[in-house]
């Protein structure tokens, strides 16, 4: 719990203050008198002032914002002699570089911190194919599990290698999300030639760029050797005579290929409400056994019966470390950067016409697990989910409205064609909708956060 809690303070922190910084550094070159500079609301914990800076720097108790306060004869009377100092003095072109510096800096940090990850090289499961999802789009394109993905592409674009099971993942990804078949290029075994496999990612009905639809595809995951590791003491496994290291090569009728699939059958061994004996085929110390197994019957959330035999199912897959050269590395991480950005706002637009659900919203809840569980992990992972919200941060700034900086610069666009800015009233009927919208949105998150968290 205090790993989430600190986890999620620093990174709305972090995060924050990179957008704030953005406005500041930009205001100050564009010659604008910047009077406070603060990360969060409320009231202030820590103040100071640097000597001969006109800028006091400040840290809310209220950590869920920030903002940049420059002098503006909007907000209260400026003296004639720094008049040129105010905000809204500035020419249009100056004013736009000002707010639009808060997401761009946003941005620019996921890139430097796709960059650093990179450079620094991840591990992460080779793209070996676990079986697929019976009758499912992967087993009608003729995969079977274990499997190589060597090269792969979308719709008519050219092959591209495939380092890990994470470049496939967002690969298919983006391809169910854009509608566009997916050609994978297999090895069934080392040495082997390669063959050619399509996907039809573009007859998928209704995709969501959520973390099933690879599953939806077919796809449950990397491949995985299926023996067992640690057994409960008393559960099915242990009664039935099962031993950590076991490797399972059948259950009943059905040739074991990988621990997914035997995870699968583990799940589907009931039978009219009650658990399914069968006989297990194993090798242990170079033997072949064979076992008979009852799994225990338990119930998921939804009241469907399950098996369980109480016992970590699967070895962890075959990794490999992921690492780029500088120039390589950097310009991954900006294309990285800009096609999860442009994933953001497809999927937006999708939720507004209907076509997406509206739990893909998540909201701070789900931000601060998330930030939990990815700095348990260590700390390219937590690094990697720094970067994924400083996009969604980035993105969702830019969003023409009102309350945003999107909805500033929405304003400057009409003043730059027109030459003259929005009235008072229609700002102040813009302004009002922007709150609403906002307003929905965070309850929607919220809502989906709560449902998330108690499920």
């Amino acid at each position: 719990m205090l790993l989430t809690v600190v986890a999620f303070v620093v990174a709305l922190g972090l995060l924050i203050a990179i957008h704030e910084y953005g406005h500041y550094r930009v205001a100050v070159a564009c010659g604008v008198k910047v009077l406070r500079f603060s990360v969060g609301f409320g009231r202030p914990l820590v103040r100071w002032q640097r000597k001969g800076s006109p800028t006091e720097f400040v840290i809310g108790a209220f950590p869920l914002g920030g903002y940049v306060k420059m002098l503006d004869e909007r907000e209260a009377p400026v003296p004639a002699e720094e008049r040129h100092l105010a905000f809204n003095t500035q020419p249009l072109r100056a004013r736009a570089a000002i707010v639009a510096a808060g997401p761009l800096a946003n941005l620019a940090l996921a890139v430097l911190l796709y960059a650093l990850v990179n450079w620094g090289g991840v591990q992460e499961p080779r793209a070996y194919l676990a079986s697929p999802v019976a009758d499912s789009m992967a087993a009608h394109a003729g995969l079977h599990g274990g499997e190589l993905v060597r090269r792969a592409a979308l719709g008519g674009g050219e092959p591209q290698p495939v380092r890990s099971f994470e470049d496939l993942r967002w690969l298919l990804a983006r391809g169910a999300l854009d509608g566009q078949s997916a050609r994978l290029w297999l090895q069934d075994a080392p040495g082997a030639p390669e063959r050619e496999v399509v996907l039809p990612l573009d007859q998928m009905p209704d995709p969501d760029a959520d973390a099933q639809v690879v599953r939806r595809i077919g796809i449950t995951g990397p491949w995985s050797r299926p023996v067992l590791g640690e057994v409960m003491p008393g559960a099915a496994a242990e009664q039935a005579g099962l031993r950590q290291g076991d490797l399972v090569l059948r259950v009943g009728v059905h040739e074991v290929v990988d621990g997914a699939q035997l995870r699968e059958l583990i799940r589907a061994s009931v039978q009219n409400g009650k658990a399914l004996t069968q006989d297990w085929r194993i090798e242990r110390a170079g033997q072949e056994l064979t076992i008979s197994v009852t799994p225990e019957l338990r119930r998921e959330s939804t009241g469907e019966p399950i098996g369980r035999v109480g016992a970590y199912v699967g070895a962890l897959p075959e990794m490999t470390t992921v690492r780029y050269g500088p120039v390589e590395g950097l310009t991954k991480a900006a294309a990285h950067t800009w096609e999860v950005s442009s994933l953001t706002l497809r999927m937006m637009g999708r939720m507004v016409i209907g076509e997406a659900s509206l739990k893909n919203l998540s909201g701070p809840l789900t931000i601060a697990d998330y930030a939990g569980r990815s700095a348990a992990m260590g700390l390219t992972q937590y690094l990697t989910f720094l970067a994924l919200i400083s996009v969604s941060l980035g993105v969702l700034n830019l969003l023409p409205l009102p309350v945003l900086d999107g909805g500033h610069l929405m304003y400057y666009l009409w003043e730059g064609a027109t030459g003259r800015a929005p009235s008072e009233a229609w700002m102040d009927r813009l302004q009002r909708a922007g709150v609403a919208v906002l307003l929905l949105m965070m309850s929607i998150a919220l809502f989906n956060d709560v449902t998330r968290l108690l499920g």
